[in-house]
């Protein structure tokens, strides 16, 4: 599979970052920095610091615009740490930016091979949004999009695990609100992993898979443990560390997400409930003018973990 991954490091970002690059059916073909967790001149940084873990410096890395399309950019009650990556220390990159900013590095590289590359939105969907001013026939050439993005109220966790700064909403489409409202529209085979799966208790890493991480030879197997006991230590879940892998694993095995067909749009303008995402699901008199997508209702979650340890660690 030919992937692009569009992210703002962070640490769930660099977790889901390595294990795309070290998963034996996935090729990395660029990898493009918005702003979310952290301003995109930072999370390019970042994105570059892991590709060099990596040793994977022949990568491409485009950094997207400082502030959000439709809002100014939101403070994150959620920290990564001094660096962004749970202040692992990873050194300054020494490879430079591409020339191009975030969105003609997508344009670019799904018009090099149409219907050929997959896209994992980690972050706010601002590049993507830009991508498409840029090309309106861009959801006729990506092969598939996976996006961390929503709630979709499968499960309990779409709302007490609300990650956006209101009570209702998750961080990346509360970042852009109006960029995901463009891209939900936009047509794109489109797979949103919402927080009721990506935030579910099962999520959490066990002792036993942990431990499998800790005791690697693998330095970015170490990297992913130190993400997680950096959460764990703030009295946080593992699964904070883990949410944006969701989205490569929905890519690379997708028997493993169960999905739904949803009509939903995006609050835009809301005062406490900006960024939510709004599925009608009414039986008489439902919007059909509303994007639909498919959301991820259910996981099997064992398989997924066991899977990203086993990557991670080989």
């Amino acid at each position: 599979m030919k992937l692009l991954i569009d992210c703002d490091p962070g640490l769930d970002d660099a977790v889901a970052i390595i294990s795309a690059l070290k998963h034996a059916d996935v090729e990395v073909l660029a990898l493009t920095a918005v702003t979310g967790n952290l301003p995109a001149d930072r999370t390019s940084a970042n994105a570059r610091k892991i590709l060099e873990l990596m040793d994977a410096t022949d990568i491409p890395v485009a950094q997207g615009p400082l502030q959000p399309l439709s809002r100014e950019y939101p403070d994150d009650p959620f920290s990564h740490g001094d660096d962004g990556l749970a202040n692992t220390g990873l050194p300054e990159p020494t490879v430079d930016l591409d020339p191009r900013d975030a969105a003609q590095l997508i344009v670019d590289v799904v018009n090099d091979q149409p219907g050929e590359v997959s896209i994992a939105a980690l972050g706010p969907l601002t590049n993507l949004a830009l991508a498409l001013r840029i090309d309106s026939d861009l959801p006729q050439k990506v092969r598939r999009v996976t996006a961390i993005a929503g709630s979709y109220g499968f499960t309990p966790y779409a709302w007490t695990q609300a990650t956006g700064d209101n009570p209702v909403s998750e961080w990346n489409v509360y970042v852009d609100p109006g960029a995901a409202a463009e891209v939900f529209a936009a047509g794109f085979d489109l797979t949103a992993v919402g927080l009721d799966t990506a935030t579910h208790p099962d999520v959490n890493l066990d002792e036993r898979r942990l431990d499998v991480l800790k005791n690697s030879d693998r330095p970015e197997a170490r990297f992913a443990a130190t993400t997680v006991d950096f959460v764990r230590a703030r009295n946080y879940q593992s699964y904070c560390a883990l949410i944006d892998s969701m989205a490569i694993a929905a890519l690379t095995n997708p028997e493993w997400f169960t999905t739904e067909r949803v009509r939903c749009a995006v609050e835009t303008a809301g005062e406490i409930t900006l960024g939510m995402t709004v599925v009608d699901r009414r039986n008489h008199h439902a919007w059909e003018h509303l994007p639909v997508l498919q959301a991820v209702s259910d996981v099997d979650y064992s398989a997924y973990l066991d899977d990203l340890v086993e990557t991670l660690a080989s």
